[in-house]
């Protein structure tokens, strides 16, 4: 019988940070809500081991983004069916804002998007995110400060402030 109750302390700390994250990753609410569901029943289905790692949340953040790019896979040839077809959705899009920035973070490469989601908006220190991608801590410095600068440049904003912690 898993740890019940372990488990929904691990969910209600770690939820709002992992959908912060793959939404960042997939540019898509939904899709993103879709992938940390299926990520946290993974984790619930395997909690008796999960539970025992360094870092639990770790494993679910990598389910989740390896589901989000599943489905955006998926997506994308229902999409390119749709369009050989010609049936055509019309959706409410989200504020002008939000697409903004999803349109910079897009442009940026993986691994600085990446590191800016995972340092800002899960709020991993720059250690954590430099074990989390397998990378010196200069060079998670050296991504999150092109990625602030590049997305400065898209947005026209000044300073996303800087990454002191080591």
């Amino acid at each position: 019988m898993p740890d019940v109750d372990g488990f929904d302390e691990f969910y209600r700390a770690s939820r709002q940070r992992l959908l912060a994250f793959v939404y960042a990753l997939t540019g898509d609410r939904g899709e993103a809500q879709d992938a940390v569901q299926e990520a946290y029943i993974r984790a619930w289905q395997r909690w008796s081991t999960i539970s025992q790692y360094d870092d639990p949340e770790a494993w679910v953040r990598v389910v989740a983004s390896r589901v989000a790019v599943s489905r955006w896979r998926s997506l994308r040839s229902r999409a390119r069916a749709y369009l050989r077809h010609g049936a055509t959705e019309t959706v409410p899009g989200p504020g002008t804002d939000t697409v903004e920035v999803v349109a910079a973070l897009r442009q940026l490469p993986e691994e600085q998007r990446t590191a800016l989601a995972l340092y800002y908006l899960v709020g991993m220190p720059v250690a954590e995110v430099a074990r989390e991608t397998a990378a010196p801590v200069g060079t998670v410095k050296a991504r999150l400060s092109r990625g602030r600068a590049a997305l400065a440049g898209l947005l026209a904003v000044s300073d996303l402030g800087e990454a002191t912690d080591a």
